[in-house]
């Protein structure tokens, strides 16, 4: 059952967290660094929780890439529900003005290739289920 729920719903639920404050105040939430620590070559890196956010929502991305080369009638719903929250983000995108950001825009393109990626996964193993005699 929880194979069919979409795995990008987290990076979008913990942007929306971010949009009400959940992750600290200021004009731009996604900039406060996380951690840093400086490297042997001198420089420092830095992690910003816009970072980490995109991070976890390519985490989630290659999950769902993996889920999707399965052939189970639950893969049509997780697709369909890929498909939905892929909207959720288009509308969110458009319509609210904190979604206005890179942020947000990387983790709709996020959500966009795992719809893709998903059908062309779907198409690709099931040309091969199809037996010409």
């Amino acid at each position: 059952m929880f194979g069919a729920v979409p795995l990008l719903i987290v990076p979008f639920v913990l942007y929306n967290l971010g949009l009400l404050g959940i992750f600290g105040g200021g004009d731009d939430p996604w900039a406060s660094e996380m951690f840093s620590f400086r490297m042997m070559s001198g420089g420092v890196f830095s992690m910003t929780l816009g970072d980490l956010i995109v991070l976890i929502g390519l985490i989630f991305l290659f999950l769902e890439m993996v889920k999707s080369a399965r052939t189970t009638t639950a893969s049509i719903m997780d697709h369909l529900l890929s498909t939905l929250v892929f909207v959720a983000f288009l509308v969110e995108f458009l319509l609210v003005k904190g979604a206005a950001h890179s942020i947000f825009f990387t983790l709709l393109i996020i959500a966009l290739f795992d719809v893709l990626a998903g059908f062309a996964v779907s198409m690709r193993s099931a040309s091969r289920d199809i037996n010409l005699s």
